[in-house]
């Protein structure tokens, strides 16, 4: 763990509570946009950071720095995130066995790698079609560019777990960029 972190860390237990602003500044924006992602609500997002921040501070004393402060936090946004998110109901996507078949790694890399106007916006439309735990994975991984440990870490998963789920929510991707044929489950 940061040095830097550790003494803030030891400052707010020490009562001077105002220390704790450097995590607000330091990781706010990135815990926002991991939680927009998850819920996509801006304006829920921005309650779900409060209570991820609320819950750090409440419970600061119970970090050990068997991880990275930003790890220890990211796992408390996503299981609050996670935990509103369950309260509302929404469909999950369903796919053919078969379809994930006919999907290569190649095809999929050219698809996600492509930076054209048209690829963009049907992959931000993709991405919007995706369950709230495969959004958060995706931006682990390509926006906060956290590595396969630390994802499986800050979701509580095993190393292997997610990168199965990484390699089929990529062709998810793909199959709902070019229209796959898709059906809905309602969960």
């Amino acid at each position: 763990m940061n040095t830097n972190e550790s003494h803030i860390i030891a400052q707010v237990l020490a009562g001077k509570t105002e220390a704790f602003a450097y995590f607000l500044d330091t990781y706010g924006q990135q815990i926002f946009t991991l939680i927009v992602r998850m819920v996509s609500s801006p304006e829920d997002a921005e309650e779900l950071t409060q209570d991820t921040f609320m819950k750090a501070f409440r419970h600061l004393g119970s970090f050990t720095g068997g991880s990275s402060f930003s790890t220890w936090i990211y796992r408390i946004a996503y299981n609050t995130a996670l935990s509103a998110l369950r309260k509302r109901r929404e469909d999950v996507l369903a796919i053919d066995d078969k379809q994930w078949e006919r999907v290569s790694e190649t095809e999929v890399d050219e698809a996600l790698d492509d930076d054209s106007e048209d690829r963009v916006a049907r992959l931000q439309e993709a991405l919007q079609q995706l369950a709230p735990e495969e959004r958060a994975i995706i931006t682990f991984f390509y926006e906060e560019e956290k590595n396969i440990d630390e994802i499986a870490h800050i979701l509580n998963q095993s190393v292997s777990n997610i990168k199965v789920k990484l390699h089929r929510i990529r062709k998810k991707l793909y199959l709902l960029m070019n229209k796959g044929e898709i059906s809905y489950d309602n969960r």
